[in-house]
């Protein structure tokens, strides 16, 4: 039995352990390790636990004789918002490990993601400056919050990600997410970009033609030169989409949903989450490498 939630956690975990290797955080060691904290975080993302509370019950009924300690939902909170940088270099890590790290084709699109939906919500929430009213054509709705930007493989294979603010343009974003990962890009050649109207653009592409040769779609009309300059509040070295509802990880209401920490992190969970089965099926020889069925349940 090559595939499920345990194998997958037991691979992830002696991964993570062999990258951060001998590291140790000053003072005490913590009961529950960062390798442990982070296989605990994908679970629950793998799982469908939106909420924290829940899930840390869900976790000393069904998992206690896996994980040597867990933590009360204050603790788990805290040190996974402690745990961003660290989860960005695990999604990356597995990425890098998998054969669809080397695919010279990449699609990119971006999709809201709602940080709070009344007015009382908006004054008080620490993303003020960051987050911005933006408009989901998909949906027909305005919503309040960020927008969460992906260049991935046609597997699904994180490669890229940013969250930035709705106000800044789709474009200026992904010329950012590129230049700033240059050397990832000029180390590749040839790569085919794949984007939806709102992405594509001669001026970017011939502002990218420096770095690597890329298409796209016809760009629509009345679009001006994508800027380098971003405001973005995230453009981690990884990113990806999550199969699970990523639009809902900063739900409003929900703790760590409200500070720019919270919200990185319940998003970052998500995508390595996808990351990570899909690199394991990947290791396994899985006929259909995108799917998460063997791990939800």
């Amino acid at each position: 039995m090559t595939q499920g939630m345990e194998t997958l956690l037991t691979a992830l975990y002696v991964k993570i352990d062999d990258r951060i290797g001998a590291r140790r955080r000053a003072g005490r060691p913590p009961r529950l390790s960062d390798s442990e904290l982070v296989c605990l975080a994908v679970a629950q993302a793998l799982l469908g636990h939106r909420s924290e509370a829940r899930w840390l019950r869900h976790a000393r009924k069904h998992l206690a004789g896996r994980l040597p300690y867990l933590p009360v939902q204050s603790g788990y909170n805290r040190r996974l918002r402690a745990a961003l940088p660290l989860v960005k270099d695990v999604i990356r890590t597995v990425a890098a490990d998998s054969d669809f790290w080397f695919d010279n084709h990449w699609i990119t699109d971006a999709t809201p993601v709602p940080c709070g939906m009344s007015r009382p919500t908006v004054q008080r929430s620490q993303l003020a400056g960051l987050a911005g009213y933006g408009y989901c054509a998909s949906h027909s709705r305005f919503y309040w919050g960020l927008k969460l930007y992906l260049v991935c493989t046609p597997t699904g294979m994180p490669i890229l990600w940013a969250l930035a603010t709705p106000k800044i343009g789709e474009r200026e974003v992904l010329a950012a997410m590129l230049d700033r990962d240059a050397a990832l890009i000029t180390g590749r050649g040839r790569i085919l970009l794949i984007a939806d109207k709102g992405l594509a653009s001669k001026d970017l592409e011939k502002a990218l033609a420096s770095e690597t040769s890329t298409s796209a779609s016809p760009p629509p009309q009345g679009r001006g030169h994508p800027s380098r300059r971003t405001d973005a509040q995230e453009s981690p070295p990884a990113y990806g989409v999550d199969q699970r509802h990523p639009q809902r990880a900063a739900r409003p209401g929900t703790t760590g949903g409200r500070t720019p920490e919270g919200v990185g992190v319940r998003v970052a969970q998500r995508l390595l989450a996808m990351a990570a089965a899909i690199w394991h099926n990947n290791k396994t020889a899985a006929p259909i490498t995108r799917s998460l069925i063997a791990y939800d349940h």
